[in-house]
């Protein structure tokens, strides 16, 4: 009886083996990460009764390392999904940017940059105002303005910025923006979200422009 037992054993753990290899197989033929970890999950829970069975103590040891592993990464994932969805359901409120920024008085008429200068940083208006020439849109107090230098092929300014009133800015490089966009993804995306928003104002004013000029004349 003890010796129907073992075999029945066995059989089992077999069964557990070719199943946690198929498992496995699957797991490798996954392209995103969270489906990816679920079924690297199950493959550790498959081969730890295997081993537990066939008394394989080495595998069962290997993934009972390897399932703490792949449940913390799972979670992980989970949370970055989480926070990049919170973000894109968010504003664009930027105001906990300000720790990572150097402050900087502006006077009046100052000419921050001109269209096709090397652009280095953007910056986030504390008070006063500014005024984008070229398309003549208003930068006001909680804007965030110089971002699409970073996005241009030569890395230039694409507009020249005034200072309309005396003003107070923060000032952040582009270096640290990267590393920022690299390091959050909540940042990197109201980056995006900050830039498309810039280039559909733009666009709106151009059109607003040509919809002007296309009026016809009348003479008095």
């Amino acid at each position: 009886m003890r010796g129907r037992e073992r075999q029945s054993m066995i059989t089992h753990a077999e069964l557990l083996g070719y199943t946690a290899a198929i498992v496995t197989f699957v797991t490798y033929s996954m392209k995103t990460m969270i489906p990816l970890r679920v079924f690297g999950i199950a493959a550790n829970v498959l081969f730890m009764l295997f081993g537990y069975y066939a008394e394989a103590y080495p595998t069962l040891f290997l993934h009972a390392v390897l399932l703490p592993l792949n449940s913390v990464r799972l979670y992980q994932m989970v949370q970055l999904v989480k926070r990049v969805r919170d973000a894109h359901a968010g504003d664009l409120d930027m105001e906990w940017l300000k720790p990572y920024m150097t402050p900087r008085n502006v006077r009046r008429g100052k000419i921050m940059f001109r269209k096709g200068d090397r652009a280095q940083d953007m910056f986030y208006v504390v008070s006063g105002e500014f005024r984008l020439v070229e398309t003549g849109l208003a930068i006001m107090p909680g804007a965030i303005v110089g971002e699409l230098g970073l996005l241009t092929p030569n890395q230039t300014r694409t507009q020249t910025l005034e200072c309309v009133h005396s003003a107070r800015l923060l000032e952040i490089t582009y270096d640290k923006v990267l590393q920022l966009y690299f390091q959050n993804p909540q940042f990197g995306l109201y980056f995006l979200r900050l830039t498309t928003r810039r280039l559909f104002e733009n666009i709106a004013k151009l059109e607003a422009n040509v919809a002007t000029h296309a009026l016809p004349q009348t003479s008095g």
